[in-house]
């Protein structure tokens, strides 16, 4: 044997050797969360080596929490954070369809099939459901749609009084906020432990005021914002070594006191600091009953500016004529400080509209995998106003996977073999969701692509507790189609780049470069 023929069998035995690695890694990945797929799915219980719980069936937690260094896994992990950005909902649906497709893709290639042609192959397919599903899709046009209801309950897993609390938020937001494509459904979830849910237009600000004394409750109020320290200018040492240095620091300490103390007068009584407040400031503001919020979060004050109209100042804006300075104030109805929950609400501002849905439970854990459901209700609720609703239940992945099997059919070549693995994923959901439900999946699986095609209908799937063939359309089981479109797309894209890895080098690491260098 020559050593060409045993360089050439060495390359590809490191080719197949990496491709065999990076299918096992997705395959442990996909492994960790397809028992939380669909309806009856279950939790999982994440420990730390401090000891601390998290317990949950949310995909892209679990991810999130997972110890992972291999790097085909971690792609996968981005994927899903990806689908968790850009909709909110379909981690655990993207992260079982990457792995799916990278597990067929891989045994294609052992067969002799060329990567290129699985890439190519899995592109199309993607591109195809995508297409699908918008055709198939059914708009949602107004927020009391009964569907959209269906939508919150199903994403927030059955919670039926998280579900309404979100429509509830919906309906106070209205529909076109909640189509403007910057704006995150999202992020109106707040949970605490111990508290009772509820939902009201207004911000939360997890911050209380610096000292007892101030007031805990507000009316009429008008809020300044100050997006720097609350202090005096600062005056350089050497400077105040100077008689003129020192009288200089006289005149701006009693300017910063007078504007301090005209500020009452001016209808201010909420002070959100976006850094700290200095004694002098406390103790001014205190007499004047005028409550002070210090270190709030940008993202916070971002909020609270566009609920009530105000517009941030620099400390050095103090000295600005009252008339001027009453241009950036903001305004709110009411302001409560809730000393339990270490927060400050504000409710009505004259700005934007602007809600809080405050989720409750009894303990941490549970508060906040309640959170997580809500959030992924409210992301769900969005992406179906955005753009409609499919069948649920499995329903719409059999009927792609039927379709994709007719398409690759017609392909001339080996791109055929990629449009299976987008088949094969597909089917993959479904029979993780079946078999969490506690059926057969290949038998379910056979049911329903049967009832499909005897019916001509694509919404045809089994009910998870009869185990009966349903239409999920007129059964309220739907899912949102920026969901799913968005999730086969994600796991088609991480799918394609790691079958396309030949092999994986390791880097030099700064360290060495710098060693080489000095020698």
């Amino acid at each position: 044997m020559t050593d060409k023929s045993v360089n050439s069998s060495q390359q590809s035995e490191d080719r197949f050797q990496t491709l065999l690695n990076n299918a096992n890694a997705a395959r442990v990945i996909s492994q960790a969360i397809e028992g939380t797929i669909g309806p009856r799915g279950l939790d999982v219980m994440m420990v730390d080596r401090f000891g601390d719980v998290v317990i949950t069936n949310d995909g892209v937690t679990i991810l999130n929490l997972m110890e992972v260094s291999h790097p085909a896994a971690q792609m996968i992990i981005n994927s899903a954070r990806s689908q968790q950005k850009e909709v909110g909902d379909g981690t655990t649906t993207t992260t079982i369809l990457a792995g799916a497709m990278i597990a067929e893709g891989a045994a294609q290639v052992l067969k002799g099939v060329p990567v290129i042609r699985i890439v190519e192959g899995i592109r199309r397919g993607v591109a195809a459901c995508y297409q699908w599903i918008e055709e198939i899709a059914r708009p949602i046009n107004r927020i009391d749609d009964p569907e959209l209801a269906s939508i919150a309950r199903i994403a927030g897993r059955g919670e039926s009084e998280l579900a309404l609390q979100v429509i509830e938020a919906a309906k106070i937001l209205g529909q076109e906020r909640l189509l403007d494509p910057d704006y995150c459904f999202a992020d109106t979830i707040l949970s605490r432990e111990a508290v009772n849910n509820q939902v009201f237009k207004g911000v939360v600000i997890n911050k209380h005021p610096i000292n007892r004394e101030m007031p805990r409750q507000l009316q009429d109020v008008g809020i300044l914002v100050v997006d720097d320290a609350l202090a005096p200018e600062e005056v350089n040492m050497e400077a105040l070594k100077t008689e003129a240095g020192f009288q200089y620091y006289r005149k701006t300490r009693e300017a910063y006191h007078h504007n301090l103390a005209r500020l009452s007068q001016m209808g201010v009584n909420l002070i959100i600091v976006d850094r700290s407040v200095d004694d002098t400031a406390e103790e001014i503001l205190t007499d004047a009953n005028i409550t002070v919020l210090q270190r709030v979060s940008s993202r916070e004050i971002e909020r609270l500016c566009r609920h009530t109209g105000a517009r941030k100042i620099k400390r050095s804006a103090l000295n600005r004529d009252p008339d001027h300075l009453k241009a950036y104030l903001g305004w709110a109805e009411r302001v409560v400080v809730d000393d339990k929950m270490e927060c400050t609400m504000v409710f009505n501002g004259e700005g934007e509209s602007q809600v809080t849905v405050l989720v409750g439970a009894a303990t941490t854990e549970v508060v906040d995998e309640r959170e997580r459901m809500a959030r992924d209700a409210a992301a769900a609720v969005q992406a179906a106003l955005k753009a409609g609703i499919v069948p649920g239940g499995g329903a719409v992945e059999i009927w792609l996977a039927s379709r994709l099997e007719d398409l690759a059919r017609q392909q001339e070549g080996m791109i055929s073999y990629g449009i299976m693995c987008v088949k094969e994923a597909l089917i993959k959901t479904f029979l993780c969701m079946a078999s969490n439900a506690g059926f057969n999946p290949l038998e379910k699986l056979g049911d329903v692509t049967t009832g499909q095609r005897r019916q001509q209908s694509h919404s045809i799937s089994f009910d998870v507790d009869s185990g009966q063939l349903v239409d999920m359309l007129e059964s309220g089981i739907v899912d949102p189609a920026q969901v799913k479109q968005h999730a086969i797309q994600a796991a088609g894209e991480v799918a394609a780049a790691i079958l396309r890895i030949e092999t994986v080098i390791k880097m030099r690491s700064e360290s060495t470069d710098h060693r080489q260098m000095v020698e």
